[in-house]
């Protein structure tokens, strides 16, 4: 593996993302919501940046396959986890995607411990993630009060759709697992 395959520019943002999640963690334990949620708002739009980086200039790794998706959860667990401990996301909903998420990663993880073939997002899952990733901070945003409150209005209407969607393509995930995991097994 050569340094140009390890220090793309995706890579260097995935490594970025995860180096500021303890920024968002002291605005929200310091109870600065509105900053911390447009700074959550701005990790999860990086998300969406290194993708396209990646594929617009041919800098998709092997190693960008595997530090981006962790990236994204690790991200989406800190993020609703800390919005959730300091009071300003639903816990309940909070549990609802976060449930799918430990699911779908252990799921993920087994099966290519177990030689599955690695296989690419489907667009519905894409979908469900962009939807959550709008309305945590949105909704977080909302518990600020006054005139943030139209974002929860704006969380809800992307979250319980989101949500559902997740749902979905989790279910979806599983005969196309399985499928690659026989894919992977094969010479």
């Amino acid at each position: 593996m050569s340094w140009r395959s390890v220090f793309t520019i995706p890579n260097v943002i995935s490594i970025v993302r995860l180096a500021m999640l303890p920024t968002y963690v002291g605005l929200m334990a310091d109870g600065r919501v509105v900053a911390g949620s447009w700074f959550f708002g701005l990790l999860a739009f990086t998300d969406w940046i290194d993708g396209y980086i990646a594929r617009r200039f041919n800098q998709v790794s092997e190693l960008g396959k595997v530090i981006d998706p962790v990236a994204d959860r690790v991200v989406f667990f800190v993020g609703i986890g800390a919005a959730m401990y300091y009071g300003f996301f639903p816990t309940w909903f909070g549990i609802v995607i976060l449930v799918r998420e430990v699911s779908i990663a252990v799921l993920m993880v087994g099966a290519t411990a177990l030689g599955m073939e690695r296989f690419p997002v489907t667009k519905l899952g894409k979908w469900a993630t962009f939807a959550l990733m709008s309305a945590v901070p949105w909704i977080t945003l909302g518990s600020a009060g006054g005139y943030w409150s139209v974002f929860t209005i704006l969380g809800w209407a992307a979250g319980i759709p989101g949500a559902i969607v997740s749902y979905v393509s989790f279910a979806k995930y599983i005969p196309t697992v399985r499928a690659h995991m026989a894919s992977g097994r094969q010479p």
